[in-house]
Order: C-alpha cells, then sequence, then structure tokens
C-alpha cells in the first residue's frame, strides 16, 4: 500500500511540473520554468531511483535514500530560486 501512495504522489508531483511548463511555455515565464524542474527533480528522480532500487537486491538502500536527499534539495533550490526571481 506504501508503494501505491508513493506512486501516486510521485504522479502528482510530474503533473505539477508539466502543468508549470505549460506555463511557462504559455507566458514564457522563467520562474516557471524553474517551478516545472523542481518538481519535476524532487519528484521524478526519486521515484525512478528509489523504485528499481527495491526490486534490485544488494543495492544499498542508504546510498540511494542519500541520492534521493540530494536530489530532492536540488529541486527544492530551484523552486525557491524561481520564487525570488524578477519575472
Amino acid at each position: 500500500m506504501l508503494q501505491v501512495a508513493e506512486l501516486f504522489g510521485a504522479l502528482l508531483g510530474l503533473f505539477v511540473a508539466y502543468q508549470a511548463y505549460r506555463g511557462y511555455r504559455r507566458n514564457d515565464s522563467r520562474p516557471m520554468l524553474f517551478i516545472a524542474v523542481g518538481f519535476a527533480v524532487i519528484m521524478g528522480v526519486p521515484a525512478l531511483l528509489f523504485v528499481p532500487a527495491l526490486f534490485v537486491p544488494g543495492v544499498p538502500l542508504l546510498g540511494v535514500q542519500g541520492v534521493v536527499q540530494a536530489f530532492e534539495i536540488i529541486g527544492l533550490l530551484c523552486i525557491i530560486y524561481a520564487l525570488r526571481m524578477e519575472s
């Protein structure tokens, strides 16, 4: 059940990233591009890294979790940058 919730959260985050990207394309708004990148990195990259690691035996989950957290921080920094920049 937890994996289903994780997958749903990742899909929801990627949907937000897609909507932000559409806003960037429609309005040529650079902050929206960084919001889209931030959400894609926060929600998409961890799902791509963590889910396969669950099915591959011998992968150190602590190392995968460290990489996932690094990508989450990068994504949050992109969103913060978007909120602080001039439009």
